[in-house]
């Protein structure tokens, strides 16, 4: 006598057709309960997708006793650490109704701090910004001639006072970050953090091989030697573009390096700022930072 599997002692009473529709109606469940499944799936990574892309204003933490006065300065959204070391450098800075020449002074929170005769407090929340800047806009928060800044492009992003990262000239255009954090502004903008940028140089004559060859070898400038990351042509046939990897930070230093071999750079484009690029912001138009944006930022650079 043929030995009974498990399932033939289950379905043992059972007719053929009660059978097969049992077995139909367990396949429909179980595909249901599939179907669920992946369902519910999609819709945490949807739901964890939206998170990360959300964009965060994330609160300042509280004023410290002892902590210095430019860092102070920059907490209040003023300007950068290191622009507040000039700003105190030229007494318009006050405690408590002294003026303090030295940057490292130390505050307490009770303390009143003015700067330019107004009275700065800490800000209460962070704000991030990513600019595609345009040419013909200053990346500066205000002009004694009344020319465009990049501020009157994210009017409508912020009712915080924030201020460029870094500089990029009126006829450069491309990655621009603006913040109130002055914290990581300080990070971004010292040159020991050698932040990466990346630009897409146009230049108005074919690059040589020998010039090529002696950018990445090092220039000579009249403020030092500068070496380059990297150096490419960036299209196939056009020798008058150029992708060029810098993290020095000083002042048109991309343009400077063409103009010491004969170049003259007619157009100019950051692609990338410490992590960032422009990918989906139109020219002229801007976006918040992610939160994963953020926190990348911040801890940019360590490890190497």
């Amino acid at each position: 006598m043929k030995k009974k599997t498990g399932f033939e002692k289950f379905a043992k009473g059972q007719s053929s057709g009660a059978k097969k529709e049992q077995f139909r109606q367990e396949k429909r469940q179980f595909k249901k309960e599939l179907t669920q499944q992946a369902e519910r799936k999609k819709l945490e990574l949807k739901a964890k997708a939206e998170g990360e892309k959300k964009p965060r204003i994330i609160i300042e933490r509280k004023a410290e006793d002892n902590m210095p006065l430019n860092k102070y300065i920059a907490h209040c959204g003023v300007c950068s650490r290191r622009d507040a070391v000039e700003l105190i450098k030229a007494g318009k800075a006050t405690v408590n109704g002294e003026t303090i020449l030295e940057p490292g002074h130390k505050i307490k929170v009770k303390d009143e701090v003015t700067v330019n005769g107004k009275k700065v407090t800490p800000v209460k929340g962070l704000v991030y910004i990513l600019l595609n800047k345009p040419k013909d806009y200053l990346t500066t928060t205000e002009d004694p001639q009344n020319r465009k800044t990049v501020l009157d492009l994210i009017k409508q992003a912020t009712s915080e006072r924030v201020y460029p990262v870094g500089r990029l000239d009126r006829n450069t255009s491309g990655v621009l970050l603006l913040t109130n954090d002055g914290e990581l502004s300080q990070k971004l903008t010292h040159p020991s953090n050698e932040i990466k940028k990346v630009y897409a140089v146009s230049l108005d004559k074919p690059l040589t091989k020998a010039h090529f060859d002696a950018i990445v070898k090092g220039t000579e400038l009249e403020d030092g030697i500068i070496n380059v990351d990297a150096l490419a042509y960036t299209e196939a046939g056009d020798k008058t573009q150029i992708g060029i990897e810098i993290h020095s930070g000083r002042n048109r230093i991309v343009r400077r390096i063409f103009e010491h071999y004969g170049y003259d750079v007619k157009g100019l484009d950051r692609v990338m700022f410490a992590g960032l690029t422009k990918k989906n912001v139109n020219r002229g138009k801007w976006r918040l930072l992610t939160e994963r944006e953020v926190r990348e930022l911040k801890f940019f650079g360590r490890g190497k």
